[in-house]
């Protein structure tokens, strides 16, 4: 018997909500990156899993969302820095461009799965694309990564983006089915999924049925946990999802 721990996170601070008019010049309004508040977020969140959590992280997944991307790969530094800095004791000139990494560590693949909401509840009017073509260059993003994580023989649950204006209740859907997928792919293996807030609340109230989720900070994430029987010929029983924790999820009582 063996246990398998999720990890599902939310971005961090995106551009636009600091620049009101990056939206008006940028050729992609849709796709914001990262604040630098963000990225040093994202940094010293990933340092703070590291830290904190009674486990490691084998394999990330992440959103097609430049923040996400960007998200991940700070968060992918902190995991697999091979000097173990420590950045609760300086955040503020915590800077992950100096850490020397072990790609070995983590594998990282992009999954489109667990992009944004396709939809005008959380794509802003004024940003989203007119033809509904949201036009990632996959490889352009993963460029993004660190060099050496990224996993190119992963066969993603999506092969393509959701349909533009899929319902709020679909979008939720979708994530819960994308996290249970990944999760049935890689048994053995801890997971941590880097996606949109709404992810995050669809993945914490799926295992706390009684909650409501109010908001999902920057950075904030829920450890869900399972344990896993293997059998013979790879073959294996999950049992269900329970929640273990969370960071910086606002809820309240049904």
């Amino acid at each position: 018997m063996a246990t398998q721990n999720v990890l599902v996170m939310r971005h961090g601070d995106r551009l636009d909500n600091f620049e009101e008019l990056w939206v008006m010049k940028a050729d992609r309004p849709w796709d914001p990156p990262l604040h630098q508040d963000g990225k040093i977020r994202a940094f010293c969140t990933g340092q703070k899993i590291r830290s904190n959590m009674d486990f490691p992280i084998h394999r990330v997944f992440v959103s097609p969302f430049l923040r996400c991307v960007q998200t991940a790969a700070e968060v992918v530094r902190a995991l697999c820095d091979a000097a173990d800095h420590n950045c609760e004791a300086n955040v503020l000139s915590s800077n992950s461009e100096s850490v020397v990494i072990d790609p070995s560590k983590i594998k990282v693949s992009i999954e489109y799965g667990l992009c944004e909401m396709l939809n005008l509840v959380a794509i802003r009017s004024n940003a989203a694309p007119k033809d509904g073509d949201f036009k990632f260059n996959i490889s352009q993003y993963e460029a993004e990564l660190p060099a050496g994580t990224v996993d190119h023989t992963v066969e993603p649950v999506y092969k393509k983006l959701p349909e533009w204006q899929e319902t709020l209740e679909s979008a939720r859907a979708r994530y819960v089915e994308v996290v249970k997928a990944l999760a049935d792919k890689y048994p053995s293996e801890n997971l941590l999924l880097v996606t949109h807030g709404e992810g995050v609340g669809s993945i914490f109230t799926e295992i706390n049925k009684d909650a409501t989720v109010l908001e999902v900070e920057y950075c904030g994430h829920v450890l869900a946990r399972r344990t896993i029987q293997f059998g013979e010929n790879q073959s294996f029983t999950a049992g269900e999802f329970v929640y273990e924790k969370q960071t910086g999820i606002l809820s309240a009582a049904k």
